[in-house]
This record gives C-alpha cells, structure tokens and sequence, in this order.
C-alpha cells in the first residue's frame, strides 16, 4: 500500500464564510493533503433554498490562508463555465495558493439549478459526458501551455494559448465520477486524480475498468492517483458518532438516510475501514463534511487515525 493521503470536502451550504474560513485553517494547519469545497448554485441536500455560496470564489478565498494544503472544487460542473475561463480560473487560484490548485471537473448532475439559472443542462447524461471529454482535452492542453484547439459542438477552443502557466509542474486535473465508458475514459486520456464513491467492490471494479482504459490509451495507471469520498465522524462512542451525524444533517434540513453508510466511530474502526480501500489500490480518502464543521473528527482524523494508517 502506498501512504494513504488524507483530505476534506467541506459543504458551501447551510454556513457562513467566519465558519468555513476557520475550518479550512484548521485543516491546513493539521497538515492534511487537500481541501475541497462543492460547485452547486443551489443546496442539493435537503432544502434547495438554502444559503448556499459559489464554490470556486470560496476556495480561492481561502488560499492566503492556508499554506500546505491542496485546493479545489470537488468537482466543478463542467456545465457552468467555458473551458477556457475554467483553465484561467485554475491557473489564478494555482498563483494565489503558490501552486496548490487541483482542478475538479465533473460532468454535472443537479438539473434544477441549471434550468433555475438558464444554463444549459444538455440532452442527455452521454450529451453531458461528451462536453465533459472535450472539456477537459482543452483544459489539458492550456494547463500544459500548448494551443487548445478543440472544435466539438458545444466546445469550442480554436487554437487559444493562456499566460501565465501554473506555477506547479503539473497542474492536475480531477475527474469525479464512475461511469465506465465515457467518464472513466476520459479520465485515462486526461486525468491525474480520480474521485469516487461506493464500496470496497464497487470501487475495485471500476478501477479495473479505469485501467484497461489505460492499457488501451497507452498511459501507465500509476500516474493517475485514485480517491474515494466518504462520510465521517469519530467519536468512542458510535452512539455519539450517529447523534453528531444526524444533528449535522438537521441543520442542513436533509433526510437522515441520505448516506447510507457514514462511518460512525472509534479511530481504530476508521483506520480499519481507510484499510480496506488502500488494501485495493486507493491512495487517497476525502471527508465530506456538513456544516456544523466537526472539530473533534478533523483533528482526530489527524492526529489518531493519520498514525495507525502509516504502519
């Protein structure tokens, strides 16, 4: 197994900019990998009418803040902006942070906000997946400092060049998502972080079907770190863990059952569970967490279950 990397992708809704400012330091400060936010213009837990705010203002808003930790959108929707202004917005976020930026992309879900807000959701989830893949061609190429020249219906590149580059080596692209012949295709073609959900099975399967990918494009997996999101609290007392859980999901006015499998409990038992999917080949585990931001488990997290992961 390989060191596992640790990280969280805090909730833009249901907070206030003190609440979520205080945990990003707080989780830079603990040494963790990354720090992620959502991309939605609407809560898409519970109530939709929630406060929720723009997630790639957000995390740039935290970047002179911070010092260690890697930033980005968990992920952002390839729907909302032109390929070209994502690459651009990346790169600013990559010299504010002095080449901490992770670009997240994803190929877009929550159709209410988009007809909400007039943007164009696409036809179909293959219509969204397709945009996606040239997409990310282009934003490749720009992030690299060579010419973008895609010409696809709904994404249009033709030959722009974008100065400054990143200051990190390698900007790295995150595709989010699991499906296995367009989005885990394209992350093989393009990606250097693969994020998704589900269990031990679930993601052992799609990532063998994320390497035959490889194997077919003629890229080496091992370039492409591999992540899971998960739920979590640690507290001793699984009890407790569930109370605090529940009581995160009330105040963002979702139903109880909206993750089926949280991880509820003691440092041992999370260590345990982390395990079994670095036992598989994933390197890296995000926490998403609600607001109420969880003091007692992100520095638990950090300073109990970080050790027993290194042994």
């Amino acid at each position: 197994m390989r060191p596992a990397k640790l990280g969280f992708s805090l909730w833009s809704q249901a907070t206030s900019w003190p609440a979520f400012r205080d945990a990003a330091v707080r989780i830079d400060a603990l040494g963790f990998d990354y720090l992620f936010t959502q991309d939605h213009l609407l809560a898409t837990f519970g109530d939709e009418g929630q406060d929720i705010y723009e997630g790639w203002t957000l995390i740039t808003a935290v970047a002179p803040l911070t010092s260690h930790v890697q930033l980005g959108l968990l992920v952002a929707a390839n729907t909302f902006r032109n390929p070209g202004l994502m690459a651009k917005a990346a790169v600013t976020l990559d010299h504010i942070s002095n080449g901490r930026a992770v670009l997240g992309i994803g190929g877009a879900w929550h159709q209410p906000e988009h007809t909400a807000h007039g943007i164009d959701f696409g036809v179909s989830p293959g219509d969204r997946l397709r945009r996606l893949d040239a997409a990310v061609r282009g934003m490749r190429a720009l992030l690299d400092g060579d010419a973008a020249n895609v010409d696809e219906p709904s994404v249009r590149l033709p030959g722009v060049r974008h100065r400054p580059l990143p200051l990190a080596a390698r900007l790295p692209i995150l595709v989010g998502g699991s499906g296995e012949q367009k989005t885990l295709l394209t992350t093989a073609r393009y990606a250097d972080i693969w994020n998704g959900l589900g269990s031990v099975e679930t993601l052992r399967h799609k990532m063998a079907v994320l390497d035959a990918h490889c194997a077919a494009e003629r890229r080496d997996p091992a370039e492409i770190e591999r992540s899971v999101t998960v739920k979590m609290v640690i507290r001793d007392d699984p009890a407790e863990a569930r109370r605090v859980w529940e009581a995160a999901l009330t105040a963002n006015r979702t139903r109880l059952d909206v993750e089926p499998d949280p991880w509820l409990g003691a440092p041992d038992m999370i260590a345990e569970r982390a395990r079994a999917y670095l036992a598989i080949g994933v390197t890296t585990v995000i926490v998403s967490m609600p607001n109420p931001y969880d003091t007692e488990t992100i520095e638990r997290l950090a300073r109990e279950v970080q050790p027993l992961l290194a042994n």
